[in-house]
């Protein structure tokens, strides 16, 4: 184990060190019967093995710290608590140089002595960009969600693997006394720029892991004027790449696997100047109410080498996958080659030519489809806007706007307009065109109107991407100011200006001036920077003239 030179990372003693361990490996370590209740994996009737992440069932973004040090403190996007917060709307939360060796002592203390698994990866599919990556945990199947989330490297690279990044998980550990430290509670997900270096305590949730990796690409790809996305990508049979942005429910997941394109990647992307290409080496799929029928792909996907999380089973390994009695938050994390419909051998494309924005809008105001401008693209990337509509449980109907910047809010280290302008940039060079495409409401908002069908959403997707939409009449719609399209072949022409189909046009009129309102009060938070404040004109315009 010379070779590694664990001392770099603080290790200097362990029982054993299991290093970069194949799938059949894993298994057998992961499924030992020796190992702890939260240690040991259960092999299901698919041949995936479920395992629990015990309390922690979901990321916990408000326990993410950053060391406050010289070569990165005036380039992150620092939130409330800083010295000088930029915002309001950051998550990203400082703490001392200090108080960063206390709580790596604490991760190292909990590691060194022990039984380790070591996993190197990369991150990213363009070798000219991409960092080594490198896991220290000890727990077999946190190594083997690693190995499936990144791109797993050949025994060749390995012999050369130096890791640029380093995450000591030392998920047994918590913070005694976090008060004293300026933490919010006992969990901690820490970042030193400077040293390279993430240490997790308190959680088992292992999209700790992944999204705290894309989170280091969000630092490092831009500063290099590379973009780091929060998204999906395909490409069609000409070699033509799309991406698709969107929150949870607006249908990236679904939208983006189509059968007559190659799957590039589900989440996390760079642009660089070749093009399009995937950060990792796996899918991390919600399995909440998964089926067959309705996500064959995926359900496909999940079979040996597959690790479920806190999915409920039988006696005989039969997964119920509607149930939510551990959480809603249910997970499959799989090597992207079980997907068959994938680009390979290197999951990459050509520079994107179509960029669809997808929301939800539950308050029925937005069209189905509405072609932007570049200066629009990057508001609405800046907006990262949908809709969610309260639990009934609660008796609440009523719809809930949410704005995640950029699509990704918890992953941005350096401020939002960064990621906007280099967007903006690629898509003039490219001849890119961005699409917002409503999956919510139409003829009124939650509870009065419909959800737009899927099969309408489909064929709007389709005319995005074979480019008919561009030959379409297009009317503005007020307000928004947004082009909406008067025909899509197969879709019903009636629905595509939504205040036409409000039965009240004055309740629509009142919806969309509320809804404008809420975009330009969440847009202030970027206005602090001249790229923000240049794209305002892009958004919503208000006047007393329209609410009166």
């Amino acid at each position: 184990m010379k070779k590694l030179r664990l001392e770099r990372h603080g290790i200097t003693q362990y029982d054993e060190i299991f290093y970069n361990l194949s799938y059949e490996e894993l298994l057998k370590h992961e499924t030992d019967p020796a190992t702890s209740a939260n240690e040991r994996g259960t092999i299901t009737s698919s041949g995936a093995v479920a395992i629990d992440t015990g309390k922690y069932t979901g990321r916990s973004p408000k326990d993410k710290y950053i060391v406050s040090e010289e070569t990165s403190r005036d380039k992150i996007w620092w939130g409330v608590g800083a010295v000088v917060p930029i915002t309001n709307n950051s998550d990203n939360q400082q703490i001392s140089e200090e108080t960063w060796y206390y709580l790596k002592d604490l991760s190292l203390n909990r590691l060194n002595g022990k039984k380790l698994y070591v996993t190197d990866a990369f991150c990213g599919a363009n070798a000219d960009s991409r960092i080594r990556v490198r896991l220290v945990t000890e727990i077999a199947w946190k190594a083997h969600f690693f190995k499936n989330m990144f791109i797993r490297p050949t025994e060749e690279e390995l012999e050369a693997f130096v890791p640029d990044w380093t995450i000591l998980d030392a998920c047994k550990v918590t913070c005694p006394h976090p008060h004293r430290h300026n933490l919010r509670t006992e969990v901690f997900i820490a970042f030193n720029m400077m040293e390279r270096m993430t240490l997790i305590g308190g959680t088992w949730y292992g999209g700790e892991i992944k999204k705290g990796v894309f989170s280091v690409m969000n630092y490092f790809l831009p500063l290099k004027g590379i973009g780091s996305f929060h998204c999906s990508a395909n490409m069609g049979k000409k070699g033509d790449t799309a991406i698709f942005f969107g929150l949870s429910g607006t249908g990236k997941t679904t939208l983006s696997a189509d059968p007559k394109r190659l799957l590039i990647g589900d989440d996390e992307h760079g642009w660089d100047h070749d093009g399009v290409f995937n950060l990792e080496g796996g899918c991390y799929a919600k399995c909440i109410d998964l089926s067959a029928e309705k996500e064959p792909d995926i359900f496909r996907a999940i079979r040996q080498d597959t690790l479920l999380e806190n999915v409920v089973f039988d006696s005989k390994g039969v997964v119920d996958y509607a149930s939510d009695k551990k959480t809603e938050n249910t997970r499959a994390s799989y090597p992207i080659y079980h997907i068959d419909n994938i680009v390979r051998p290197v999951s990459r494309g050509g520079h994107a030519n179509k960029i669809i924005f997808l929301t939800c809008d539950a308050y029925g105001v937005l069209p189905p489809v509405s072609k932007l401008s570049s200066d629009q693209a990057m508001y609405h990337f800046l907006s990262g806007y949908t809709a969610k509509v309260a639990g009934t449980e609660l008796g609440v109907t009523e719809p809930k706007a949410t704005f995640s910047t950029c699509f990704g809010q918890a992953f941005l280290l350096l401020h939002p307009t960064r990621y906007a302008k280099i967007l903006g940039e690629l898509m003039d060079k490219h001849g890119a065109h961005a699409y917002l495409v409503n999956t919510g409401w139409v003829r009124g908002k939650y509870g009065v109107g419909q959800r737009m069908d899927l099969p309408s959403t489909r064929k709007i997707i389709d005319a995005v991407l074979d480019g008919s939409l561009e030959k379409a009449e297009f009317e503005t719609l007020p307000i928004f100011n947004l082009q909406i399209p008067k025909a899509v072949a197969g879709v019903d022409s009636a629905i595509l200006n939504p205040r036409n189909v409000w039965k009240d046009k004055s309740e629509y009129d009142k919806a969309c001036y509320n809804l404008a309102e809420m975009f330009i009060a969440h847009f202030n938070n970027f206005t602090d920077t001249e790229k923000g404040r240049h794209l305002v004109d892009a958004g919503p315009q208000l006047s007393a003239e329209i609410r009166d």
